[in-house]
C-alpha cells in the first residue's frame, strides 16, 4: 500500500492496514516494530491456545482406570468414551472445519474455549458414565472447530511470513497431547482430588485464554459463504490432492498408534511394568508425544518429503521393538520402542503437514489443515475402538499385538509407497 506525503493520506493509510501488514520499505523503524510485536504475540497467544486444547483433550487418558474403579465399567466402555470424542471431532471438522475461513478467526476461537469450559465442568460434576460421554463430546466438539481456525491463525500470523507456523502446529499439537497425559498422571497420583483437580486448573486456564483471544487483533479477512461452509465436506484444493493421497497412509499409520497409547496406553504400561503407579501411564504417553513434539523441532529443517519417509521408516522400527517387548513382556524395551515410535510420529507428522499447507491458499488454509485432521481422527478413533471391544474377548495383551502389527503394516505401506513415487518421479 502506497503511504501518501500528506499528513491525512498517512493517518489514512495507517488506518486501513489494521496491525498485520508490515509498513511499505523505508517505513520509520518505530513503526515496523510496533507492527512486528503484536503480531508475533498473536501468534504465540494462538499457539499456546492450541496446546493447552490438546492438554485437555488429553487429559482424561490417566484418569480412565480411575473412573472405570468408581463407575465399574467395560473396558469396551472405557474405548467407546475415548472414542466418542473422535468421532465427535471428525463430524465437527466435516461440518465446521472450514468456518474460520468466513467467520474469521478470532469468533471460532473463543467459541470453541467456551465449550472446553463446558467440558471441564461436566468432568468436575461427573457421577456416572453418562456425563462422562457428555463431556468427551464438548471435548470432540472444541476441538473439531478449534483444529482449522488456530492452525489456519498460525500461518496467518507467522512472523515475516517465514516456515514457522506448521513446525508450531505440530510441535503444539503433539506436546499438548503430552503434556496433558503426563500432568493428569501427576496429580492422579500425587495430587488431592484426582478426578477434581486437573479440571479446576484447564477451567481457569481457558478463562485466561478467552481474555487473550478478545483482545487479539483479527488476523484473517472475513468471505462470503458461511452457511454453504456448513455442508459436511473434505476440502482438499486440487493442486494439493494428489500429495494428500501420498500423504493419508503416513498420517494413518502415525495417529492410529497416538490413538493406541491415549486409549489403551495406561493399561498397557500397568500390565507390561507390573507397577500399580499411575504416573507410568502418563509416561509412556509423553514418551509417544512428548518425544514425538521433540523431534519435530530438532528435525524442521529437514525437508518435508524426506521428513515424511524418515519419519515413517523411524516409525516402523519403533513399533517393531515395541511389538517385540510386548510379546516379552519386557519394561526397558517397551519404554525404548515407545520412545523410537514417539520420534517417528512426530517427524512424519511434520512432513506430511509441512507437505501439504504449503499448498493452499489464505482463503483454503482451514478447510485443508480440517480435511488432514479428519484423516488423524479416524486413525486415531476407529482403531481404539475396534480394540475396545477385542479387550473383553481375547485380553489386552493379545489385542495390543495385533494392533501394533497392523500399524507397522501402515507404516510399512506409507514408507513403500513414498519410495515408489520418488523413484518415478525420478524417472
Amino acid at each position: 500500500m502506497t503511504i501518501l506525503d500528506s499528513k491525512t493520506g498517512r493517518e489514512r493509510a495507517s488506518r486501513t492496514a489494521g496491525p498485520y501488514l508490515q509498513p511499505a520499505a523505508g517505513g520509520a523503524r518505530d513503526q515496523s516494530q510496533q507492527v512486528a510485536s503484536p503480531r508475533a504475540v498473536a501468534f504465540w497467544l494462538v499457539a499456546g491456545v492450541l496446546f493447552l486444547s490438546l492438554a485437555a483433550a488429553s487429559a482424561p487418558a490417566p484418569l480412565y482406570r480411575v473412573y472405570q474403579a468408581q463407575f465399574r465399567f467395560s473396558a469396551a466402555t472405557l474405548t467407546a468414551i475415548f472414542a466418542v470424542y473422535a468421532l465427535v471431532v471428525l463430524i465437527t471438522l466435516l461440518v465446521f472445519g472450514s468456518l474460520s475461513d468466513h467467520l474469521g478467526r478470532r469468533p471460532v476461537i473463543i467459541a470453541t474455549l467456551g465449550v472446553n469450559i463446558g467440558a471441564c465442568a461436566l468432568f468436575l460434576t461427573a457421577q456416572g458414565v453418562g456425563l462422562l460421554f457428555a463431556a468427551r463430546v464438548l471435548q470432540g466438539i472444541a476441538v473439531g472447530a478449534a483444529t482449522g481456525a488456530l492452525g489456519a491463525a498460525l500461518i496467518d500470523l507467522q512472523p515475516d511470513g517465514g516456515g514457522l507456523a506448521p513446525v508450531v502446529n505440530t510441535a503444539a499439537t503433539i506436546f499438548g497431547l503430552a503434556a496433558g497425559a503426563l500432568g493428569a498422571s501427576g496429580l492422579v497420583q500425587y495430587g488431592p482430588a484426582p478426578t477434581h483437580l486437573v479440571w479446576w486448573l484447564l477451567l481457569a486456564a481457558f478463562s485466561v485464554a478467552i481474555a487473550g483471544i478478545l483482545v487479539m487483533p483479527e488476523p484473517a479477512a472475513r468471505r462470503p459463504g458461511v452457511l454453504a461452509s456448513l455442508r459436511p465436506t473434505v476440502k482438499v484444493p486440487r493442486r494439493a490432492r494428489g500429495t494428500f493421497a501420498v500423504a493419508v497412509p503416513c498420517l494413518q499409520a502415525a495417529w492410529a498408534l497416538a490413538g493406541l497409547y491415549l486409549s489403551l496406553g495406561p493399561s498397557l504400561a500397568a500390565q507390561v511394568l507390573a507397577s500399580p503407579n499411575r504416573l507410568w501411564g502418563g509416561v509412556v504417553v509423553f514418551l509417544l508425544t512428548g518425544i514425538g513434539a521433540g523431534a519435530t523441532v530438532f528435525f524442521h529443517r529437514l525437508a518435508p518429503p524426506t521428513a515424511m519417509l524418515a519419519g515413517c521408516l523411524v516409525l516402523l522400527t519403533g513399533v517393531a521393538v515395541t511389538f517385540a517387548a510386548v510379546a516379552a513382556m519386557s519394561a526397558a524395551a517397551f519404554l525404548s520402542g515407545t520412545a523410537v515410535a514417539g520420534a517417528g510420529f512426530g517427524v512424519a507428522f511434520l512432513g506430511a503437514f509441512r507437505t501439504l499447507s504449503a499448498l493452499a491458499e489464505p482463503g483454503e488454509r482451514a478447510a485443508l489443515i480440517a480435511a488432514i485432521f479428519t484423516v488423524n481422527y479416524l486413525a486415531f478413533g476407529i482403531p481404539a475402538l475396534i480394540a475396545g471391544v477385542a479387550v473383553t474377548h481375547y485380553g489386552l495383551h493379545h489385542t495390543a499385538l495385533v494392533y501394533l502389527g497392523v500399524i507397522a503394516v501402515l507404516a510399512a505401506a506409507a514408507a513403500s509407497s513414498m519410495v515408489v513415487r520418488k523413484h518415478s518421479a525420478s524417472h
